[in-house]
């Protein structure tokens, strides 16, 4: 059956026409990018844990460690010791930016921050489950240990809040 509606008047988020065919291509593209991030985190975290004892780290360049440490709590050790709270917020967070996303996902460069955020969320959660607490193993002088979860949500959440300033104003029209 032929939708009788003009192309650029569809709703995003059927298949038909090319705005679904967008937002197809962005959840085929935000979901690649999440798997991607979550298998380089969980590898890289535990080479760190094979690599390095608890308590040990090793001095690499300039100050850096690698080190074997848990973060119980979110960025920075925030809410450390909350357990259940930080798993709750971590899923709702996710769920938000997936419904922004089902509206959004024929937006161009969209699905990168998607993927970014989700992978690395879903990394962390990861550990959270099955170890209580992720797994942070760069360690550089004067800041938390982190690790490629934590860099690709801070990556995700910085373009997002790039994406979202650089929309233009509406205009109305009047000087």
């Amino acid at each position: 059956m032929l939708d009788p509606a003009p192309a650029d008047q569809r709703d995003p988020r059927t298949t038909s026409g090319p705005r679904g065919e967008a937002a197809l291509r962005g959840w085929a593209l935000a979901l690649a990018c999440a798997a991607i991030v979550m298998a380089l985190d969980q590898v890289t975290k535990q080479i760190a844990v094979a690599a390095v004892d608890p308590g040990h780290p090793v001095q690499i360049i300039f100050g850096i460690e690698i080190a074997n440490v848990r973060n119980n709590g979110v960025a920075f050790g925030l809410l450390g010791g909350g357990g259940d709270v930080v798993v709750v917020i971590t899923i709702a967070t996710m769920a938000l930016l997936l419904a922004y996303f089902a509206v959004h996902a024929d937006r161009p460069g969209l699905w990168l921050v998607v993927g970014l955020v989700i992978g690395g969320a879903l990394g962390n959660l990861a550990d959270r489950v099955r170890l209580g607490g992720a797994i942070d193993f760069i360690d550089p002088p004067l800041w938390p240990a982190f690790n490629l979860a934590d860099v690709a949500i801070v990556g995700g959440v910085i373009w997002l809040a790039l994406t979202l300033l650089s929309q233009e104003l509406p205009h109305d029209g009047r000087s």
